[in-house]
């Protein structure tokens, strides 16, 4: 069965990373640029569209008015060591990207698209690195970005006085996950680390001074397996319909 929404492709050229990138934009089929949309951008956006089925959630719950108006914006990675220099805290294109999703991303959407122009009504969704990156960003752009969504992030010292020190957090909307048995997962420069234990921590940071905070921990590992069937909560969770 085909999409009922509409893809389309933007390129950036990025001044902050030297390169250009590709930006999709998923349209709910009942599009209208009369209407306002909440954006929802995408780390790991291909793999979100292909693995996390973003597209088909979208045309479900936007058909059953489960969710309200909301385009889905995937950015993707060259591979996985681009990933690791963009996404990890201590990346050496991690400050860059940050200012492209802020500063090059944020301005292209709002001109392309009816966007509210608010921070409220854009989140930031990524897994494992990419949820740390949403994170991150959104502490660091909180007038731009009001919500973050992040399964299995990886967390380490940095992210986690990062989280405590920002006020920011007062104002934000999270979604957050972790599964029981991400014990030992492979990272990309070839450790095994336990992921369990300090989002545990981050948790009890992100309860005692976020706005809106959701929390669940998955019977499950590091893997799209469980980040998938989680997508069916975490939608209609952030961006859900009042009156559905």
């Amino acid at each position: 069965m085909g999409r009922k929404g509409t893809m389309t492709d933007q390129t950036i050229d990025s001044e902050y990373l030297n390169e250009t990138l590709t930006v999709k934009i998923y349209k709910p089929e009942t599009f209208s640029p009369l209407y306002k949309y909440n954006i929802c951008i995408m780390q790991d956006g291909d793999d979100y569209m292909q693995l996390g089925r973003v597209a088909t959630l979208s045309d479900r719950f936007h058909g059953d008015q489960t969710i309200e108006n909301t385009i889905f914006v995937g950015i993707h990675y060259n591979d996985k060591y681009d990933r690791r220099e963009k996404y990890h805290p201590e990346g050496k294109k991690f400050t860059s990207y940050m200012k492209f999703l802020a500063m090059e991303v944020v301005p292209l959407l709002d001109v392309e698209l009816p966007t509210y122009h608010m921070g409220g009504s854009r989140a930031l969704m990524g897994d494992s690195l990419g949820g740390t990156m949403a994170l991150m960003t959104a502490l660091r752009y909180p007038h731009t970005f009001g919500k973050v969504i992040m399964q299995s992030p990886y967390v380490d010292e940095t992210v986690l006085q990062e989280a405590e020190d920002h006020d920011a957090l007062a104002t934000m909307e999270i979604y957050h996950t972790i599964g029981t048995q991400e014990t030992e997962v492979s990272t990309t420069d070839g450790k095994v680390q336990d992921f369990l234990t300090p989002n545990r921590k981050l948790h009890d940071i992100l309860e005692k001074n976020c706005h809106s905070y959701t929390y669940y921990e998955l019977d499950g590992e590091h893997t799209w397996k469980y980040w998938q069937k989680d997508l069916k909560r975490v939608l209609p969770t952030m961006f859900g319909s009042e009156n559905p």
